[in-house]
């Protein structure tokens, strides 16, 4: 079944979801664009202070005051299935969404986005069935054990890049282990995240999963700085992420933070030359460049790197733009315009400091918007260039050309950015040696973008703290208690006694 936009029901406003319904239209209006035709399609209401303030109280009541941080770890898991199923039985819809309000091609909201997002329900509620505590017995007679219990109320604030998928990541991981949740998805792309609480109000009770929506200096500054709440889990820009940590220190909060990427893509010479081309630039192209793991940094051995530099750049040029919800279209619109002329800047950065451009560096015309721009691939001649240190956040690849092994790990690694490195070579020695030596939370070794979900994602340096994933949300939604037990009275100094009871 294909859903197109003629066949959404959309609604006329998003508000904000409190405490088990939507509130009444208030606020600063917000036009929800359809980055493909330039049309507004929606609108939403912004959240103020008063609103948020709301929204924590519903989360904190639901916490301090109902059972649901105590639920058995059977009935969690059916809620959790429950929202997977959710998410599974509207699939075409909630595909359908994404598409509409990001641009991204429907052959991968639906393919990869969507179901990935159902798929976080279904691992948490498999992982909290098996995460168990820690005994240790250091010392005599003395048994501790350490538990995780829920955190308290965790605030969520989603991308605009991948609004469903990773915003679910993070209400998967904080109601799995017991939390209350407020979200603020990106204003830009609020609509599958409205609809998917739309759709739990029918699954979990009343003020455990909470909606605002607004934009990050009203709505975002408001959550961050509220006495009520307990964290606040975080996934866009680097700088955006520093205002809030400053905020969530002021308050002695706990921060998560997804921040950006600038991700190394190695290309050795024994690598197999068609197998690292595709996966170059699916990694560069995938979801219009708009990624955080980009693996849009390539460089390339000098034995291939003519061919692979003409090869590449043709199949970039080759690159179907064009309606995202026709089912052949690989790249879509740009999500605002000031992304756009952020790719027109760097282009134009490139070539003042001695980039050659290979393929695109201007807009795209005749597709229905002025969001549409080419896809983009510039040769560097070094790595100090700004189109290879700063995250460009759209289909922009530079190439760079290296010798020596031990050149390109300086290179990779000389970055403000550690979230993903890509390393391809046939030689499994040393594609092992130059992941260990890089500075990033994760490598991939001759694949694109894969993830086991049981492995924690986050970053080195400026791309983030903490992890997502098994062990790492739990870290991250959990509060860690030590109780220790004395198996036998024990021998400790008796304080505070008279003269005749110390002899």
């Amino acid at each position: 079944m294909l859903i197109r936009t003629s066949d959404l029901t959309l609604p006329d406003a998003i508000t904000s979801f409190i405490d088990g319904d939507f509130v009444a239209a208030s606020g600063h209006k917000i036009d929800v664009i359809d980055p493909a035709t330039g049309k507004v399609v929606s609108h939403l209401y912004e959240a103020d202070a008063a609103e948020v303030d709301a929204a924590v109280r519903a989360a904190r009541t639901a916490f301090d005051k109902t059972d649901w941080p105590h639920l058995q770890i059977a009935e969690r898991q059916k809620l959790m299935m429950a929202l997977h199923d959710c998410i599974m039985d509207n699939l075409d819809e909630l595909a359908a969404l994404e598409t509409l309000n990001t641009g991204i091609p429907l052959a991968q909201t639906k393919g990869m986005h969507v179901p990935r997002a159902a798929q976080n329900f279904k691992f948490f509620a498999e992982t909290i069935n098996q995460l168990g505590g820690e005994v240790f017995d250091q010392e005599p007679d003395v048994t501790s054990f350490v538990t995780h219990e829920p955190l308290g109320v965790c605030v969520l604030i989603g991308p605009w890049n991948m609004p469903l998928g990773l915003t679910a990541m993070k209400i998967a991981g904080a109601l799995a282990h017991g939390n209350t949740c407020v979200v603020k998805p990106s204003e830009t792309t609020p609509l599958t995240v409205a609809r998917f609480i739309e759709l739990s109000r029918d699954v979990l009770p009343a003020g455990v999963l909470n909606l605002v929506n607004g934009r990050g200096h009203v709505t975002g500054t408001s959550l961050s700085s509220h006495a009520g709440i307990d964290m606040v889990s975080f996934t866009g820009g680097t700088k955006t992420g520093a205002a809030i940590l400053t905020s969530l220190a002021t308050g002695i909060k706990r921060p998560a933070m997804e921040l950006g990427g600038k991700s190394a893509n190695i290309i050795f010479d024994d690598a197999d030359f068609d197998y690292a081309l595709d996966g170059a630039i699916f990694s560069s192209f995938m979801n219009n460049g708009q990624m955080c793991l980009a693996g849009s940094r390539i460089f390339v051995q000098r034995g291939i790197a003519e061919r692979f530099i003409a090869v590449f750049t043709e199949r970039t040029q080759n690159l179907r733009m064009g309606d995202p919800f026709d089912q052949a279209t690989e790249i879509g619109p740009m999500i605002d315009r000031a992304q756009c002329a952020r790719m027109l800047q760097y282009a134009e950065s490139g070539a003042e400091q001695s980039a050659t451009l290979l393929a695109g560096g201007k807009m795209a015309l005749g597709y229905g918007s002025d969001l549409f721009v080419e896809p983009t691939v510039m040769l560097a001649p070094d790595n100090d260039l700004a189109i290879c240190q700063e995250e460009i956040f759209g289909p922009f690849a530079t190439i760079q050309i290296f010798d020596e092994e031990e050149d390109v790990i300086a290179r990779a690694n000389a970055s403000d950015f550690g979230l993903v490195g890509y390393v391809w070579s046939e030689g499994l020695t040393r594609a092992m040696r130059v992941a260990k030596a890089l500075r990033t939370g994760t490598v991939l070794i001759n694949t694109p973008i894969v993830r086991d979900l049981r492995t924690g994602f986050g970053g080195y340096k400026m791309s983030g703290l903490g992890r997502e994933g098994a062990k790492g949300s739990r870290a991250m939604f959990t509060e860690e208690k030590a109780t220790i037990i004395a198996q036998q009275k024990r021998s400790f100094p008796r304080m505070g006694l008279g003269p005749a009871e110390r002899k």
